[in-house]
């Protein structure tokens, strides 16, 4: 009896299911959104079901004489780390593919000097022994981004491009919007402007371009966004980007800021349009911010590749603590760009340096020549930003005095190139720095880079990484707890609390079922 219930059960389900796919399909409209000044086309399509992630694949070791030069982009992104934390905190292991190590290491703040001179940023260099790898040397790079006060900052221009269809109807999506976008309004400056568009079926303007002394009117227009209906981006993003260059001025800080779950149903079928489109409102002056919100449908690989190609930010909000921190805390680095497309490129030292591992970054990785090339976009960095990398460095085993033949120092592991170019220049400027090997134990390396490392063995370990050696859960865990330092938000105690799930979930995958 209860083996007849339960096959009845299953078939009315899959009947049911048939019937809500044969109604979503007879909805579908193949529409064509096309502006007239533009030449590029978009088709609707249905969305997906499933989260959806591009693969990783991992750096492996290069050897410093026939790859003596290393390259790539600069990665402010957090969105990695707030997705493991949701993954984490609703009780499973995050998709390995979901954990970009580099974007865990950036979401930290850290202790790196501001710059004194006319360059945008500084830069920091540290070498000290690898606490998961014994034969090899770890290398930190961090910048810092300049710190600049909210009153001197140019005005904004923003135009926040909300996605209402039916699949942002659920609590951490659409509500969880609307709660972040009212603590916005309240850090706004009165020359600061805000214009909201929505897109579901149609788009639509629902808060025309509206000063920050206007905050009243704002709020009544983000109160009343309700979600319901099917998604179509194509026009929505448009109308944005016409909106926001309506209302640019000559300084003023230019941005569509799509806020979505990712079912953003344009660029399926046709994604090589929207990155032209995307690219070329860039190169006009407005760029591109992606805030991700929701589970279930969640398409990260397409919200990231979005932000990259508008010189913006990609950021997760799994909860209003961290939409506090994206739009409020840390709002100048997010939204206000000190340096755009720049580039870090290494030179190892191949009489010092026999192998080399770049942690994290493997999407941001750059072929060599792209690095004197001022047409090859990459990232970006925003008021105070920071931006940590690390290198695993397998010393050269004939190093055995201080200077070779030709009086080089073999302490100098790398030298470190980088460009950047100004927010509204076309060509790059060059800052060179070099770095040398003192021998420092990790005991004695600095908060800074004992933290970052806690980080990416974190990484590591939720990746399964085969370049994580003996390394565990409990090892990691005593590396954040030794370098947790002040921590006056508390966002370095919650990773270790992050830990502790893991390593749960690591031994049972799912806790608490029988």
């Amino acid at each position: 009896m209860t083996n007849t219930f339960r096959f009845l059960t299953l078939a009315a389900v899959l009947l049911i299911g048939v019937m809500s796919s044969c109604g979503d399909i007879s909805n579908v409209q193949m529409d064509v959104v096309q502006d007239a000044s533009e030449t590029d086309v978009f088709t609707t399509v249905e969305p997906t079901s499933e989260e959806q992630y591009n693969a990783i694949y991992e750096n492996d070791w290069l050897d410093a004489k026939e790859f003596p030069l290393s390259t790539f982009g600069v990665d402010v992104d957090m969105a990695s780390y707030s997705n493991v934390r949701r993954f984490l905190t609703d009780g499973s292991m995050p998709n390995k593919d979901a954990v970009r190590i580099e974007e865990m290491i950036n979401y930290f703040d850290y202790d790196y000097e501001q710059p004194t001179d006319e360059h945008p940023f500084s830069v920091t260099t540290e070498v000290a022994s690898c606490p998961w790898n014994p034969e090899a040397r770890l290398a930190m790079i961090g910048l810092k981004g300049k710190d600049v006060k909210a009153e001197v900052l140019p005005p904004s221009n923003f135009v926040f491009l909300v996605d209402v269809s039916g699949s942002m109807s659920d609590q951490n999506k659409l509500p969880l919007l609307k709660q972040s976008l009212m603590m916005l309004t309240k850090e706004l400056r009165p020359n600061d402007r805000v214009a909201i568009v929505t897109y579901a079926g149609n788009a639509g303007l629902v808060l025309e371009s509206t000063p920050g002394s206007q905050a009243r009117a704002m709020r009544m227009a983000i109160d009343n966004l309700e979600a319901g209906g099917s998604t179509a981006g194509g026009a929505g993003i448009q109308l944005a980007y016409k909106v926001a260059l309506q209302n640019a001025t000559e300084n003023s800080n230019n941005r569509v800021i799509l806020c979505t779950d990712g079912d953003f149903n344009v660029g399926i079928s046709d994604q090589n349009g929207l990155v032209r489109l995307i690219e070329k409102r860039r190169n006009q002056g407005v760029f591109l911010s992606v805030l991700g919100f929701g589970t279930g449908n969640y398409q990260d690989g397409k919200m990231e590749q979005l932000a990259d190609n508008g010189n913006g930010n990609y950021a997760y909000i799994d909860n209003i603590t961290e939409a506090k921190k994206v739009l409020v805390t840390e709002m100048s680095s997010t939204m206000f760009t000190i340096a755009k497309d720049v580039k870090l490129q290494l030179a190892f030292n191949d009489l010092a340096v026999e192998q080399y591992r770049l942690i994290g970054y493997e999407n941001r990785v750059l072929n060599d020549e792209d690095f004197e090339d001022d047409t090859k976009d990459s990232g970006d960095m925003g008021a105070g930003h920071e931006v940590t990398a690390l290198y695993e460095i397998i010393p050269a085993s004939s190093m055995t005095a201080s200077v070779d033949a030709s009086g080089n120092s073999l302490d100098q592991l790398f030298t470190v190139d980088l460009r950047y170019k100004q927010p509204k220049a076309d060509k790059s400027i060059l800052l060179a720095t070099e770095t040398q090997d003192n021998n420092q134990s990790f005991d004695k390396a600095s908060e800074n880079m004992r933290w970052a490392a806690s980080v990416a063995g974190f990484g590591m370990m939720l990746r399964d990484s085969k370049h994580k050696g003996s390394l565990t859960y409990s090892d990691v865990k005593e590396l954040a707890t030794s370098s947790k330092g002040e921590d006056a938000r508390g966002y370095r105690a919650e990773m270790i609390r992050l830990l502790d799930l893991a390593a749960i979930y690591a031994n049972d995958p799912n806790p608490g079922e029988e």
